[in-house]
């Protein structure tokens, strides 16, 4: 099934104009989600909300938005007020810079979105994704969406180029608020690590390699409810102690002769064949959304 683009934007490079489509990279597929139901007789529970004060059920329309600025103490705002200070959405994406793209630390990623040339934009969006992957650079801009504005990444890939939303720099915790124990590290260790690292190293990135086994045993317990098989309850597993290394060259040396030999270990990397696998529908009664409280 073809993608539907959920915008559309203009990419401003200098005096360069590129109308592009934006599509969503990602989709929120990786959780089982359930409802939260009557225990006794099985219907839907609604949401309510209740003043702490009074004790009483507030209805959305009595309900008004606050910013707390002191203990029990707040500023109102009206829905006015609030439009009022939103950021008016412009779609348009203009770059501030250009730097290497390894410049950017990937914890300051957030949601990706791909770029495709809209009607009219193949030319400067062929010429802007190139010459940046010639360059080895990407590009910083603001785009302001939804209200809020955002700083984003543009970059290259061999097929295109992603907008990668970024976190601001006071949404990521620096490193140093944690403590980390200074540990003194021996030669003889050192190369059995960095020979253990290159045993069990492969050169591409496989994702379809990892599954969700979480999700894949909620799913089939999910299946056999729907089709009235009762699940039996098994004990799970222990995981193993986190056992004390006492001789740190000991264990390095296990794990070498444990770790699969260079070849082994890319093969059992690679993707997995897509297995044809026939899922049950379940009723649409017994079908929801995220878990409501």
């Amino acid at each position: 099934m073809a993608a539907r683009s959920i915008a559309s934007l203009t990419i401003s490079f200098g005096l360069v104009s590129i109308p592009v489509k934006l599509y969503s990279a990602t989709q929120s597929s990786s959780g089982v989600s359930f409802n939260l139901l009557h225990k006794t007789c099985g219907s839907r529970l609604k949401q309510q909300y209740l003043c702490i004060k009074e004790g009483v059920v507030v209805e959305r329309a009595d309900m008004v938005k606050g910013y707390e600025f002191a203990k029990d103490q707040y500023v109102t705002f009206t829905p006015e007020e609030l439009e009022d200070l939103e950021e008016k959405g412009t779609k348009t994406v203009e770059i501030a810079e250009f730097l290497p793209t390894a410049a950017v630390d990937p914890i300051y990623y957030d949601k990706a979105y791909y770029l495709a040339p809209d009607k009219g934009g193949a030319k400067p969006y062929a010429l802007l994704a190139e010459s940046m992957r010639r360059t080895g650079r990407c590009a910083l801009g603001r785009w302001a969406a939804r209200g809020k504005q955002y700083i984003v990444q543009v970059r290259p890939v061999e097929e295109g180029l992603i907008m990668q939303q970024l976190l601001y720099a006071d949404e990521v915790r620096p490193v140093s608020e944690i403590e980390i124990s200074p540990g003194e590290v021996r030669e003889p260790e050192m190369q059995l690590a960095i020979q253990l690292i290159e045993q069990i190293s492969t050169h591409a990135f496989h994702p379809e390699a990892y599954q969700d086994e979480v999700r894949k045993r909620i799913e089939a317990a999910v299946e056999k409810k729907v089709e009235g098989q009762e699940i039996t309850e098994t004990a799970a597993a222990e995981p193993a102690a986190g056992a004390q290394v006492i001789d740190l060259m000991e264990a390095l040396r296990a794990s070498l002769a444990k770790a699969p030999a260079p070849a082994a270990a890319a093969a059992e990397r690679k993707p997995p064949k897509r297995a044809e696998r026939a899922k049950g529908s379940a009723p649409s009664s017994q079908k929801g959304s995220a878990t409501k409280s």
